[in-house]
């Protein structure tokens, strides 16, 4: 009897966690292999799509958060410091990034970097 509550509450965190915890980084560079697209087609695609989008910086908008825009337009992306030295990413830095579509409700959609490269 006293099993079944403790069961319960496992299962609940399992299941909770998963949802939170979303796609691994790995899952979701392979994914963006197969959709490399434009800032256009990211703006209309599916929250959580995994996208590989190549662009160049406008302009730094906050700690961790930049303007991306190829020749279809413009889009926010969050790029974690422990990936690039942030230093780097000046206005005319040419990029390809690998990332997830994070659609919102009150906010524009914007993409969650896993991986940036600067291209040559």
């Amino acid at each position: 009897m006293k099993k079944s509550p403790l069961l319960l509450s496992l299962a609940v965190f399992v299941i909770t966690s998963n949802v939170w915890a979303g796609k691994a980084d790995h899952v979701i560079i392979q994914e963006a292999a197969k959709n490399n697209i434009t800032i256009e087609q990211a703006l209309r695609a599916s929250d959580e799509t995994a996208v590989t989008l190549t662009g160049s910086i406008v302009r730094q908008i906050k700690h961790e958060h930049y303007e991306l825009k190829d020749s279809t337009g413009t889009i926010g992306i969050e790029v974690d410091d422990d990936l690039i030295d942030l230093k780097k990413l000046n206005p005319g830095t040419k990029v390809k990034i690998v990332g997830e579509v994070d659609t919102h409700r009150y906010k524009p959609t914007d993409i969650e970097v896993v991986k940036i490269d600067i291209v040559p």
